[in-house]
């Protein structure tokens, strides 16, 4: 099944046909349509350094594209698909400031032209071309990601619910039987918790959750699950059992984060 995901009363939108940010705030109801019945083309992506997810979305219809948390070495796989399949990027998106891979929005931008915008969350404080905050909705040809808040493992990370509620690109905040780590760049247990239970468990059960990560070959899952089995957060597990859990979990230093995190806050860019 699928559900329409209302915005709140007032929202931003970003239309990739003209390529400017439309900030004057309107009625949400001036936004209600017929969601299309084709679903979202979606490409999914793997880097095995670092075990990153990397997401191809476009509109079926006028192949408009974006792209989700792409890796900066894997800029020419990601240019190879986009021409594979015909399609013109509009947006490199990203979920966060990843800690353990540089992200491929500047390279894409250099490879594909200046009509490739950057997009992160206001909250990370990171560069790019345009920044969103919850409630946005990203343009794409006749169709749009809604952006959702769900910091926890970093202060500005965002999830993506696709137009008709059939996926979501959770980046590292929801994993699959798992979630991103809360000890470092602003994270907090409490407010991951708080994240995943009012922003994607009130999704709807049948939702695709497409992580930003997985270290066992797993490539999606649901809400459902989640909601369920999730061993950290699922079930009856309360935000002070899940704190216990993330409080003790004595993870390693990432090796890339002191390379990664200060190329991401600068959109890949190089440090010259």
């Amino acid at each position: 099944t699928t559900q329409n995901h209302k915005s709140s009363s007032t929202q931003r939108r970003l239309h990739s046909n003209s390529h400017k940010r439309h900030r004057n705030m309107t009625s949400s109801a001036a936004f209600i349509r017929k969601v299309p019945k084709e679903p979202i083309g979606v490409k999914q992506l793997f880097d095995d350094d670092s075990s990153t997810y990397t997401y191809l979305l476009w509109d079926t219809t006028s192949k408009d594209a974006v792209i989700i948390d792409p890796v900066d070495i894997q800029a020419d796989r990601d240019v190879a698909a986009i021409k594979e399949l015909g399609l013109t990027l509009r947006y490199g998106i990203n979920t966060h400031a990843h800690a353990d891979h540089i992200t491929g929005t500047h390279l894409l931008k250099t490879k594909l032209g200046s009509g490739v915008q950057s997009i992160i969350s206001t909250a990370s404080e990171a560069k790019a071309d345009l920044h969103v905050e919850h409630g946005d909705q990203i343009h794409f040809g006749g169709r749009y990601l809604e952006v959702k808040a769900t910091p926890g493992h970093t202060a500005g990370c965002l999830s993506y619910v696709s137009d008709d509620g059939s996926f979501v690109c959770t980046g590292d905040a929801l994993l699959i039987k798992g979630c991103g780590r809360t000890d470092f760049q602003g994270g907090s247990a409490e407010t991951l918790y708080q994240s995943i239970h009012s922003q994607l468990f009130t999704l709807g059960d049948d939702c695709v959750v497409y992580p930003a990560h997985d270290y066992k070959g797993r490539t999606q899952s649901n809400i459902g699950e989640e909601k369920n089995e999730n061993p950290r957060l699922g079930g009856t597990k309360t935000v002070d059992e899940f704190a216990e859990i993330m409080n003790n979990l004595n993870l390693s230093y990432p090796k890339k984060i002191d390379v990664a995190v200060p190329a991401n806050m600068r959109c890949g860019v190089p440090d010259v």
